[in-house]
């Protein structure tokens, strides 16, 4: 799962619908990613970065889950 994208598109209190447009990709596209469902092509992955603020260079990172980091010493 995203869980980073989700937490950053959260922080800038943007819906999945309102995200989807800013990045000009479909909302169930969107939401598909973010739950793992989904992975996207590195064009979409591009537009959610720019769209959330994201550095094109760190956008692999908006795929991160980020329970995996809490249970590492």
């Amino acid at each position: 799962m995203a869980l980073r994208m989700r937490k950053i598109r959260l922080d800038l209190n943007l819906s999945q619908a309102k995200l989807a447009r800013l990045a000009d990709l479909n909302g169930v596209t969107v939401n598909q990613i973010e739950n793992g469902r989904l992975a996207p092509y590195p064009s979409q992955l591009a537009k959610l970065a720019s769209a959330l603020g994201v550095p094109e260079s760190k956008a692999e990172l908006l795929l991160a889950d980020d329970r995996d980091e809490t249970n590492n010493p």
